[in-house]
């Protein structure tokens, strides 16, 4: 297959990338969330870690030690993927121990990456996420050129730097010969709220970074997420914001999944 040769994904009616420009903004994070919302929605739905370097997934899923099985499919051999929530997923997390680095070349991650995609049976998807790695690298271009996404999710938070390279994530995604669309903008960690008092917001990295970035870019603020330790604990015990007690935020990550429904109609 030549690099850009596109992966076919026949069962897979939509494609979303979620992306970021730097690491550390929650990506992964709104990645599994969105799925899961978009799973309680009825639509049938998969992951894909394209983390190859970090991959979080299985984590965030409570299924590190998870260990994908076989199924022959038309005389091949294909990956049956795991399944929790209602969400097929596949990560290079599930085949690797996760706390050793992986020291891979550009080519080399490209290829096993393709594999996730092209060698899953995947059967009928309606809505493909697929979490990519930070920043604006080999491994986003590659997937990028070969699954080409309908759409991105560009993550990020107030603060200035951070906003500084999600604008660089959303111009790689604009320029030829990607021009993916940009669906929007999630801007997390947006405020914090005290249990106690909860009236009140305090904007600790800053106020209104995700609304000016989605003005300047000509692109939708899908949602704002406020900081909340129950979704980090959450996330570390394999578990979604829909099995914690935090309404706000799971009712966020349903109108964000909306959203993206009727962007992509």
């Amino acid at each position: 297959m030549s690099i850009f040769e596109k992966i076919e994904l026949p069962n897979v009616k939509h494609i979303i990338a979620v992306a970021s420009g730097k690491g550390g903004v929650g990506k992964s994070t709104v990645s599994t969330n969105l799925a899961v919302a978009l799973s309680r929605q009825g639509f049938k739905v998969a992951i894909v870690d394209a983390d190859i370097y970090g991959p979080s997934v299985p984590k965030m899923f409570g299924e590190e030690k998870a260990k994908p099985s076989g199924v022959e499919v038309d005389g091949k051999e294909k990956i049956v993927p795991i399944e929790k929530y209602g969400v097929k997923m596949n990560s290079i997390g599930f085949y690797f121990d996760q706390s050793k680095g992986l020291m891979w070349r550009g080519p080399v991650a490209s290829g096993a990456l393709q594999q996730l995609f092209e060698d899953t049976h995947w059967e009928d998807i309606d809505y493909m996420i697929i979490d990519y790695p930070p920043g604006t690298g080999d491994i986003q271009l590659t997937i990028s050129q070969k699954v080409k996404p309908q759409g991105v999710i560009v993550v990020t938070t107030p603060q200035e730097m951070a906003l500084a390279d999600a604008r660089r994530a959303i111009n790689l995604f604009n320029t030829e010969p990607l021009t993916i669309p940009v669906l929007g903008i999630v801007e997390n960690m947006s405020w914090f709220t005290p249990s106690i008092h909860p009236e009140e917001q305090y904007y600790i990295f800053g106020e209104g970074g995700g609304t000016k970035l989605a003005e300047e870019t000509e692109s939708e603020l899908l949602g704002q997420l406020p900081l909340v330790a129950e979704l980090g604990k959450a996330a570390d015990n394999g578990m979604n914001v829909y099995l914690t007690n935090d309404t706000i935020l799971a009712k966020k990550f349903d109108e964000i999944a909306i959203k993206v429904v009727e962007k992509l109609k």
